[in-house]
């Protein structure tokens, strides 16, 4: 019952509804004790020959008046039962969208996908079931139940209705033990089916490495054995489960027993009749309902406990960063880092570290460096993804961007970041994603800067291709390109492409930047890069190794210090001339 408390805010908000259907309950469970009535009188009246064609045609009539009404009054209850049910539902997936779109990136980088999905489908069904077949089966068990025992006992025999009643505490003791170990096989069970549908997530999302690397029968392998866990845990909690049945049918069984042996004792002797004996047996059997419902509450019951423990659990995690501001406007002017250190979540060793340069509003600015030398994570904090310990370590206009609302400061920023994502739709709606409303010539113009209009034009399609999940249909530059297209259409303060050129060729990565630097002016950009010929026109260079800046400047500064950056850019020119030459020889040999 403790789910139920916990569901108290949902069933005060619909308590109207509620009350309908349990008021109908009632009703039908009244109106459901009269065919019994009717049939042990008539059975009375045939065996004194007192039953007459009158008598029988109200008999039947009164029968036909019972159904209608109870076809009427069931539907009522289903609606406002379980049609109220389908509310919590739509409240609880809207509340865990909601906070999985709030969270910081900690919270996706500790959770697993597959695990997240199955909070939002079989949690929510579980817990939903237990505002709608757990209220119904309750309300059946105690109301429909409850009144079939007082009719028997009023109308019959309460003697011969305690007789009756002596398995079912027995009952009652049985399901409650069946219950609590319901609720511990079910939160194992749903546990493994987390993985398992993390699993099968990962292996869609990845069958193209999948397949590149000859590891299908592995990976067959590895889902077989998750496959074969979740049996398992559910095998266990059905052994469970179907206890309930046969104990009550035992309880019924015994019931009825004692029932006829005492039962036909007193027919005997004529305390009671026949007709009345027979009257008992039939509320007898209208009891088995309710006794079902009983076990199966229980078993729903302790289904949505765990669920609701798993949902809460979630509901509880903190976000991560501070979501207070001072100021709900957008920034503006220039971004100041100065960083002494920082680490993420759960890493000891400084990820970063002395950290001191501005970023002037209207320029462009290159930060490049080896692989793991700290230049995402820049862009990380800058987009707070996660925030360092002191609050003044990065500035936007000259006050703290924590000072600012959240959602004001990241709309000033349009962010290509390095792992692109493209969603299954058509291309014009992934690159006008960040717009409610645009018009094509919008779309068209930011696909031109990012070069990935003609790309575009020369599909079937055009831009109404459905490009597939993640944008499995396109090459890596594409992907990157249409990233691009997607961050310009917002024309935004602050453009960062986050090594955004990688996968593009030289030749369209120099066709992209002069674009950007003719169309661009007095908007700030920030560019991160292994290859320097994407940064080498910036006003100011960054160069990064270990977690900290070893040199800046811009192009002809940081060549005349002929240090890293000197030596990198040389390498590169070096191997870029080779590979032409290389491509000139290829053609020739054609």
């Amino acid at each position: 019952m403790n789910v139920f408390l916990k569901l108290g805010w949902f069933f005060k908000q619909q308590k109207g509804s509620y009350i309908i259907g349990l008021i109908t309950l009632l009703l039908i469970a009244i109106i459901e004790i009269v065919p019994p009535q009717i049939i042990g009188r008539t059975i009375d009246e045939m065996t004194t020959s007192k039953l007459t064609p009158q008598k029988l045609t109200i008999y039947l009539i009164l029968l036909a008046l019972v159904a209608i009404i109870t076809y009427i009054l069931r539907y009522i209850w289903r609606l406002s039962i379980f049609g109220t049910s389908q509310k919590l539902g739509k409240i609880l997936r809207t509340y865990l969208y909601q906070k999985y779109t709030e969270m910081s990136a900690i919270f996706f980088q500790n959770r697993r996908t597959g695990d997240l999905m199955a909070h939002a489908t079989n949690d929510i069904r579980a817990v939903q079931n237990a505002a709608g077949a757990g209220i119904l089966m309750i309300a059946d068990s105690l109301i429909t139940g409850g009144t079939v025992i007082i009719t028997m006992a009023v109308t019959v025999s309460w003697k011969l209705t305690l007789i009756a009643m002596i398995p079912l505490p027995f009952m009652v003791l049985l399901t409650s033990i069946y219950g609590s170990l319901l609720s511990k096989g079910f939160k194992k069970a749903q546990a493994a089916f987390s993985k398992l549908n993390d699993k099968t997530q990962e292996s869609v999302a990845g069958i193209k490495v999948t397949k590149t690397f000859g590891y299908e029968t592995s990976d067959q392998a590895d889902f077989k054995t998750l496959s074969d866990d979740v049996v398992a845990k559910n095998l266990k909690v059905s052994k469970i489960d179907a206890l309930f049945d046969p104990t009550i049918t035992i309880v019924i069984g015994a019931s009825y027993f004692l029932s006829i042996v005492f039962g036909g004792q007193m027919v005997s002797r004529g305390e009671i009749t026949l007709g009345q004996l027979i009257t008992f047996t039939a509320y007898l059997g209208m009891l088995v309902w309710p006794l079902l419902a009983l076990g199966l509450f229980f078993n729903i019951i302790q289904r949505a406990k765990a669920s609701y423990e798993r949902i809460d659990e979630i509901g509880q995690i903190p976000n991560g960063i501070d979501t207070t501001y001072k100021y709900d406007v957008q920034p503006h002017g220039d971004i100041t880092f100065n960083i002494e250190q920082f680490h993420f979540p759960g890493n000891e060793v400084q990820d970063i570290h002395d950290i001191h340069f501005t970023i002037e509003q209207g320029t462009t600015i290159g930060i490049v460096g080896r692989t793991g030398s700290g230049k995402s994570t820049l862009i990380r904090l800058l987009l707070r993804e996660f925030d360092t310990k002191r609050v003044n370590d990065i500035t936007y206009g000259g006050a703290p961007i924590r000072d600012y609302k959240i959602e004001k400061l990241r709309a000033q920023f349009g962010y290509v970041p390095q792992e692109h994502f493209l969603f299954s739709t058509t291309l014009r709606d992934n690159i006008g994603f960040s717009q409610e409303s645009v018009e094509d010539k919008q779309i068209y113009e930011a696909s031109r800067l990012s070069y990935i209009h003609d790309d575009i034009m020369s599909f079937t399609e055009g831009y109404q291709t459905v490009v597939g999940e993640r944008g499995v249909s396109l090459s890596g530059g594409q992907k990157q390109r249409v990233s691009i297209a997607r961050a310009l259409l917002v024309n935004p303060e602050v453009l960062i492409l986050d090594d955004a050129l990688s996968a593009v060729d030289a030749q369209t990565e120099e066709a992209i930047l002069a674009n950007l630097e003719q169309n661009r002016q007095g908007k700030t950009n920030i560019i991160t890069a292994h290859r320097m010929s994407a940064i080498k026109h910036a006003d100011l260079i960054i160069v990064m190794n270990e977690g900290t800046i070893i040199e800046r400047g811009n192009h002809e500064q940081l060549m005349q210090k002929q240090g890293w950056y000197f030596e990198t850019y040389q390498s590169q020119v070096l191997q870029d001339q080779l590979n032409r030459n290389l491509d000139q020889l290829t053609k020739g040999d054609e």
